[in-house]
């Protein structure tokens, strides 16, 4: 693992290594993306383009004592390649984890225009043979033992579908099925679905998840319940792995990405500290990786303002949390 010229990773201080060193060897925190040049002197050694953090920023972003793990959306809006995938994991130290969101090909149910509006239904949603191909096997190959959790995050459906869950159940259990064949590239790989309409939220649901050795994936968004009534499902899926991603402050409501995005760039503050949030999912944290469990918790810049000051902010609560 070599970094880019020109992309050099901030000097962490004595209190972030000891605070490091303190956490359970099972908890990889992280964040959504490492490309945002407002993280200079906590995550750069200085101010760096998006651009240039983007093509060249991983291997600095992965130097960083507490991110043992990100999110990598990119594959979202187009599907990326065994070596796209290979070339990522070149970058980071063997100890790294990546969590990779399915395409929006096999998760959102409807083909979208440019501006995010719906055209017209996907053939292709929750198809198991599209999923493998385009996701689970790329990953899986591409990252190898570096796969952390293949995560399925089902976009918004539209009202009408609301009433046909049960049969898009059924279509979920086969791709589950299949995308659970990837640990025979990635062994420690964790597959969890995360969902933004609660009507999921329904035994079939959690027997499918229970069935296919999947998990559910707590989704903290205000088109979610909150945390607290989200986690009988985790609980009726233990003993288990637990995947959280912390995508956005619930004031901002359902569509607050714009709002959120204008309010906390260039994300350098916690300007809303959601301090509740932040120690119940510490608890679930803690009790998780105390039963012997890995927990991969990645989290948006639109959550309190500055992702990796709340991986901070939490990674002090789950230390708290473990020692009482």
């Amino acid at each position: 693992m070599a970094l880019e010229p020109g992309v050099q990773p901030a000097a962490p201080d004595a209190a972030t290594r000891a605070l490091a060193a303190e956490l359970p060897s099972r908890l990889r925190l992280g964040t959504s993306s490492w490309h945002f040049p407002g993280w200079a002197g906590r995550v750069w050694d200085r101010l760096y383009t998006a651009k240039q953090l983007s093509q060249a920023g991983l291997a600095a972003y992965a130097q960083h004592p507490l991110f043992r793990t990100v999110s990598l959306d990119r594959g979202f809006y187009r599907p990326l390649t065994v070596a796209q995938y290979a070339a990522y994991a070149e970058q980071v130290p063997d100890t790294f984890r990546f969590v990779v969101k399915a395409p929006a090909r096999v998760t959102d149910a409807l083909i979208r225009a440019s501006g995010g509006k719906g055209r017209a239904a996907n053939p292709d949603f929750l198809d198991a043979d599209v999923a493998w191909r385009t996701y689970v096997a790329p990953a899986s190959r591409g990252l190898g033992d570096k796969l952390g959790a293949l995560v399925f995050q089902i976009s918004p459906l539209p009202g009408r579908w609301l009433g046909g869950i049960e049969r898009l159940i059924d279509r979920l259990d086969g791709m589950l099925r299949l995308a659970g064949t990837a640990s025979n590239d990635a062994p420690a790989v964790v597959v969890a679905v995360e969902v933004r309409n609660p009507e999921w939220l329904r035994p079939a649901f959690v027997e499918v998840l229970k069935s296919t050795g999947a998990t559910y994936c707590l989704g903290l968004h205000p088109k979610m319940p909150p945390i607290a009534t989200q986690l009988p499902i985790l609980r009726a899926l233990w003993p288990g792995p637990l995947v959280c991603r912390w995508n956005l402050n619930l004031k901002h409501g359902a569509f607050g990405y714009e709002k959120a995005r204008n309010d906390y760039a260039p994300f350098d503050a916690l300007v809303d500290p959601d301090t509740d949030t932040r120690a119940a999912l510490a608890r679930v944290i803690a009790g998780t990786v105390g039963a012997g469990q890995p927990a991969y918790v990645t989290i948006n810049n639109k959550a309190e303002g500055s992702a990796p000051l709340t991986v901070r902010a939490l990674a002090e609560a789950v230390r708290a949390a473990s020692r009482s």
